[in-house]
C-alpha cells in the first residue's frame, strides 16, 4: 500500500520561512519524479515544483520561483519544499505527489495523470 505523508505544515508570519516533507512507503520512491502542489477553497489545485527520479532537476510554478526549493533524499524516501519569504498568498493545503515517469526533465511531470497523492498538510502566513 502506497502512502504519502505530508508533515511540517502550521502557522508562520509574512516572510518567514517553513519546511515541509514528505515521506512516501510503499513505492520504489527513486522511480517516482515528486512533486508539491497546493490547494485554496474556491480555486483550483496549483502547481508549486516537481523534482526529478534522482534529483538532477527541478522546476517551479511562477508564483514560488525563487522563494521555494524543492529537495530529495533517496534513501530516506522523502520530498522535502523549503519555503522562504512566505506571503499571505501562501496559504493553502499543499499536497505530495508522485509521477512514475521516466522524464529527466521536471517540466514533464504532472502533465497527465497523478500516480498518487498525500493527504495534504495546512501552511497558514499571517499578514
Amino acid at each position: 500500500q502506497v502512502q504519502l505523508v505530508e508533515s511540517g505544515g502550521g502557522l508562520v508570519q509574512a516572510g518567514g520561512s517553513l519546511r515541509l516533507s514528505c515521506a512516501a512507503s510503499g513505492l520504489t520512491f527513486s522511480i517516482y519524479g515528486m512533486g508539491w502542489f497546493r490547494r485554496t477553497p474556491g480555486k483550483e489545485r496549483e502547481f508549486v515544483a516537481a523534482i526529478s527520479r534522482y534529483g538532477g532537476n527541478t522546476y517551479y510554478g511562477d508564483s514560488v520561483k525563487g522563494r521555494f526549493t524543492i529537495s530529495r533524499d533517496n534513501p530516506k524516501n522523502t520530498v522535502y519544499l523549503q519555503m522562504n519569504g512566505v506571503k499571505p498568498e501562501d496559504t493553502a493545503v499543499y499536497y505530495c505527489a508522485a509521477d512514475r515517469s521516466s522524464s529527466s526533465d521536471a517540466s514533464r511531470l504532472f502533465t497527465s495523470d497523478v500516480d498518487y497523492w498525500g493527504q495534504g498538510t495546512h501552511v497558514s502566513v499571517s499578514s
